[in-house]
């Protein structure tokens, strides 16, 4: 599929870029000439796509990122501004699940985490984003959201209320700066090939395809088709979208 070509020489930070979805958004938009900020809480894994990314001959720079902690946040959008001076796009991907079970039985821990890393860093992120894009003439936010943002799932009502969180955090945020040259949208992929899908199916690509219309699992190239696409000019006139990439799913 071919990238939008008002990319070239963006600066776009991905957080959790160092695996999965993060990593595939990295490395697209190397190849559609934007600089890459990426935030990661693992450092080798981090560093190793910046490595990828400057083998397709891009730019990129990466700084170990907890998005749970404001600080974090605020300092990776600090990096963005030092190494390029600007600030045109965020895809703030990072986001985690722990195991199902019904809500009486969720460890507090476990509520905790997924709350202050899927919900909490994505309101961070937006945050330090925003205000580095209103000093930039404005820019576009992508937020990961899943399915569950607009569905429930049995047994992971913390998982689903931190991302019906973004979903609810997308739009009003689209509303807030619509008028001030910052768009933000949101993507809720479905069930998508990366390694923390591998480490709920034990590797088995199939055990959702009954549950999905086209019958198959989605690839990371087609999320990030999808996220390309919200960050660039040709969705000039999208904001507050929540854009499922789910096979079909969340249309029954």
């Amino acid at each position: 599929m071919p990238h939008p070509t008002d990319l070239q020489d963006k600066v776009i930070i991905v957080t959790g870029g160092g695996s999965g979805m993060g990593r595939d958004a990295c490395l697209a938009l190397a190849r559609a000439g934007a600089r890459v900020v990426i935030g990661n809480r693992r450092a080798e894994a981090g560093e190793a796509v910046v490595e990828a990314v400057r083998a397709l001959g891009g730019q990129a720079v990466f700084r170990v990122t907890d998005v749970s902690r404001a600080a974090d946040c605020a300092a990776l959008v600090r990096c963005a501004l030092d190494h390029y001076g600007r600030l045109d796009g965020a895809f703030n991907n990072a986001g985690l699940q722990r195991e199902f079970g019904d809500i009486h039985d969720t460890p507090d821990a476990d509520l905790s985490d997924v709350i202050d890393i899927n919900l909490k860093g994505v309101l961070y992120m937006m945050k330090y984003e925003a205000a580095a894009m209103l000093d930039s003439g404005g820019g576009a936010i992508v937020n990961n959201s899943s399915i569950f943002g607009l569905k429930a799932m049995p047994r992971l009502a913390y998982y689903v209320a931190a991302k019906h969180g973004i979903v609810g955090a997308t739009r009003a945020a689209a509303l807030d700066y619509a008028a001030r040259g910052i768009r933000v949208n949101a993507v809720c992929p479905g069930p998508i090939k990366t390694p923390s899908y591998d480490r709920v199916t034990g590797g088995d690509d199939h055990m959702y395809d009954e549950g999905v219309p086209m019958r198959r699992i989605g690839m990371p190239g087609e999320v990030s088709a999808a996220v390309l696409w919200l960050l660039s000019a040709q969705s000039s006139y999208v904001s507050g979208a929540v854009l499922a990439v789910d096979g079909g799913m969340s249309a029954g």
